[in-house]
């Protein structure tokens, strides 16, 4: 980990250097602009992925329809496997809707699609398909006890590549380990995958044969209603044409805070700034006609951020809350209480979109 970070900062620290040259170009300005915002996403998901597998990813499932988000994917599916490798797409029209974290599910899809183009170094087939099923299979080691009943999507990602050593199959899941060459990988794919199944209520099951090839099939559970809700599609733009709010942010890191406030102001919005939950309810007290959304942290010293909304809830209950965290077990464990959550590191677009 240490040594994935070091190369994300060295990458992040060597580009902002750059930047600082008053003589560099502007398309090398912008380029080094562009290699910032693309290594600290990568690194935000090697956090993720690290979460994720400990099952202490805050996740927000939403009904969606399968067959719809494996279509919308395709295209980033062949360009991740390259030329040398077909795939094949069979998925059913009586498919059940899901109800998961739609970009949890994309990122787990495309860490198996990746792990069968590693598989596949000369060549060969993808193939993508999913079935309903009325059972979750059993326990790894357990193959003689039923598997937990109920309705579930089955999302089977097969290809055509070297197979897996049969005494490797129980390690394949764990976090870090990995068979690919130093700097190749992470072993952090799979991880990801098991940790979104398990904690989604799911499970994760693999079958390899060396030399025919492997195929992975990630259960999710369904969800009540047939039909996924529309999905409203806000482009960027709309995103930053927002009506002014009046801001209280609550912060309690330094650096995170004073960015926050930057942003925001920058953008149109007035911000009040104070560093714990004790001073955002004073804030409130005195001045609560001067705020129309609380924008907090979670992990706090004091007042943590879900106590500080269900105050806010209970004694002001048409004021807005939003949450964030780039860590809450709490969060994790026990679902958001009803409140916005924003994921840290989060963009720009990604904090005025859940203001709007």
């Amino acid at each position: 980990m240490a040594h994935d970070f070091n190369n994300f900062l060295t990458i992040i620290r060597s580009a902002a250097d750059l930047l600082g040259m008053h003589s560099l170009p502007a398309e090398k300005r912008s380029r080094y602009v562009e290699i910032i915002i693309e290594t600290a996403g990568r690194a935000a998901l090697l956090t993720q992925q690290l979460l994720a597998f400990a099952r202490e990813q805050p996740l927000h499932p939403k009904v969606f329809d399968i067959a719809s988000r494996i279509h919308g994917l395709k295209h980033v599916i062949e360009m991740t496997l390259g030329a040398s490798v077909n795939i094949n797409i069979g998925l059913p029209a009586d498919l059940w809707a899901v109800h998961a974290d739609a970009s949890q599910f994309d990122t787990a899809i495309l860490n198996l699609v990746i792990n069968a183009r590693d598989a596949m170094p000369a060549g060969g087939t993808l193939q993508v398909g999913a079935r309903n099923a009325t059972s979750l299979p059993p326990l790894r080691g357990h193959t003689d006890v039923v598997g937990t009943l109920g309705r579930f999507i089955a999302v089977t990602i097969g290809d055509t590549g070297s197979g897996i050593e049969p005494s490797l199959i129980e390690q394949i899941f764990e976090p870090f380990f990995t068979t690919k060459e130093i700097n190749k990988g992470t072993g952090l794919g799979l991880s990801q995958v098991y940790g979104f199944a398990k904690q989604s209520g799911g499970e994760v099951i693999v079958e390899s044969q060396l030399g025919s090839g492997t195929t992975f099939t990630l259960f999710l559970p369904c969800a009540t209603a047939q039909h996924p809700p529309s999905v409203s599609n806000t482009t960027v733009d709309e995103r930053r044409n927002v009506q002014p709010s009046n801001v209280l942010l609550v912060e309690d890191n330094e650096l995170v805070g004073a960015f926050a406030q930057s942003m925001l102001t920058d953008v149109g919005h007035n911000v009040t700034w104070v560093v714990n939950g004790e001073a955002a309810l004073a804030m409130l007290a005195a001045r609560r006609a001067n705020f129309n959304l609380v924008l907090s942290d979670i992990l706090m010293p004091g007042i943590n951020g879900i106590e500080l909304g269900k105050e806010i809830r209970r004694r002001w209950p048409d004021l807005r809350v939003v949450l964030s965290s780039g860590y809450s077990p709490a969060l994790a464990q026990e679902g958001d209480h009803g409140f916005e959550f924003l994921q840290k590191p989060y963009t720009l677009d990604h904090l005025l979109a859940i203001i709007r």
